[in-house]
């Protein structure tokens, strides 16, 4: 018996019990109660830091409630996923059949890696039930009538990448009132905010924690892999704003992050980071909540080998980010991974070998090591590589600048390049046209059109010298 079918058949219902919040001295304590047949209790935690946050809106309010119950729907598909039970039980909150297809889409397209990694055959509408075992009161039915008290602020997630750092930069020059909030901080992240221009008192900090109860399970061969994390920053964000009083959430999520990682199918690592789920939110943010919060990217029109074009000019940054998942907790480059290997072709056209290799502390064009994870990235493998990378045409693109610059100063390729294929390699105009490219299909308030043209000229500039 496949094991899939087998762990249903052992498992076969997860429940969501329910939620509490606890004020204590300096944080918000957020906690959620799940459970499956015959496995396992969890009892995950959340600590939402007060000490720079000026709370406009009840934490205990129904709206802040719904909110929590909806952040515990994000937050069970990491223990669910360990004996994936056919039935999810839901005992603390009800759902309309419209919301329930739109969990079940967020969780499929968010667990579309682990299905694949998983070897896991399934399907968006076989994969899960959902049963609500629950009758709202009023007080849950009269949310939308909670007043909202506006701060006047956005809530910008910061994650310590060159991306957040250009949204910071463009945010700061327009003078756009902001809060800064991070999941689990890092140095990167807080160095990063302060180098845009930030002051710390700006930063509103979160702690997620994961139930030792997973762990153990993981140890004991239950499964495990990749989730929706950006859902979880979504909708823990979309808290934190309601409390604040902060009128929109914003992004730094790019094109990019549309293209699936396995191609000729629907599994994406960045499921969570698509401008299709950025659209479900504002559906969801609007339609259960009914709160005047605006949830979009303001880097959606931009490819990330614009967002590196734009970085590279940015130097006050270029000490402080990481973008490494691999060297996040020593606050590191580990100079290794597809994900380090990616940024720093994106850099390359547009940055000096020298100042590359003192940001990554090495390198990489001269690790044979890394040819995998690059032809990964340059589309010659079954799959991109499961991180936050680019398309492979803006790969191919960076690639090309890359070795035609080398071409033009006499230069031999870089070791790490000499095996690539002639075919990754595109025609000049098709690489100026991507630098030049601007995406009409996006989320962005007309209010910031003003940054988007600063961003959209200065790359474009790039491409003009790209196009001599």
């Amino acid at each position: 018996m496949p094991r899939f079918a087998e762990l249903r058949g052992k498992h076969p219902v997860f429940h969501y019990h329910g939620y509490g919040l606890e004020q204590t001295a300096g944080a918000l304590r957020l906690r959620w109660h799940f459970s499956i047949d015959g496995l396992c209790e969890f009892h995950p935690e959340t600590l939402v830091f007060t000490e720079n946050l000026r709370i406009l809106n009840d934490p205990n309010s129904p709206a802040a409630h719904e909110l929590l119950f909806a952040l515990g729907l994000v937050e069970a598909v990491s223990y669910w996923k360990c004996a994936c039970p056919p039935e999810v039980v839901i005992h603390c909150g009800s759902l309309s059949e419209a919301e329930i297809r739109w969990w079940k889409r967020l969780w499929f397209g968010g667990l579309g890696e682990f299905f694949y990694r998983n070897a896991i055959t399934t399907d968006e509408e076989s994969f899960v039930r959902f049963r609500c075992d629950f009758v709202p009161t009023p007080d849950r039915t009269m949310h939308m009538q909670t007043a909202f008290h506006s701060s006047g602020l956005r809530l910008v997630p910061v994650g310590g990448g060159k991306d957040s750092c250009v949204t910071l930069e463009l945010l700061h020059a327009a003078g756009v009132p902001l809060l800064g909030f991070t999941v689990n901080d890092q140095p990167a992240r807080r160095e990063t905010f302060v180098a845009a221009g930030f002051a710390p008192e700006q930063m509103l900090r979160t702690r997620r924690g994961i139930d030792p109860a997973l762990l153990q399970r993981n140890a004991e061969g239950y499964w495990n892999g990749h989730t929706p994390f950006s859902a979880i920053v979504a909708f823990l964000g979309l808290f934190c704003a309601y409390l604040a009083g902060a009128e929109a959430l914003v992004l730094s999520n790019e094109a990019s992050a549309d293209e699936a990682s396995v191609p000729g199918t629907q599994v994406n690592h960045q499921y969570s980071k698509s401008f299709a789920f950025e659209q479900d939110m504002n559906w969801y943010i609007s339609e259960r909540f009914g709160l005047p919060i605006r949830y979009f990217s303001l880097l959606r029109p931009f490819h990330e080998l614009q967002i590196a074009c734009r970085f590279a000019a940015l130097p006050q940054f270029h000490g402080a980010f990481k973008s490494c998942n691999a060297g996040s907790k020593a606050n590191a480059w580990c100079g290794r991974c597809a994900k380090c290997l990616f940024v720093w072709l994106m850099l390359a056209p547009f940055l000096p070998q020298g100042e590359l290799a003192a940001i990554f502390g090495r390198n990489l064009w001269e690790d044979p090591a890394l040819e995998e994870e690059l032809f990964g990235l340059l589309g010659l493998q079954t799959a991109k590589p499961f991180e936050c990378v680019g398309t492979v045409e803006e790969a191919r693109a960076a690639l090309t600048l890359v070795l035609e610059r080398c071409e033009a100063t006499g230069k031999a390729a870089p070791p790490l390049l000499q095996n690539v294929p002639p075919e990754c390699r595109l025609p000049h105009g098709q690489c100026v046209a991507l630098l030049r490219a601007f995406r009409l299909e996006h989320g962005v308030p007309v209010t910031y059109n003003q940054s988007l043209e600063r961003m959209r000229n200065d790359v474009s500039a790039a491409a003009e010298s790209a196009g001599r």
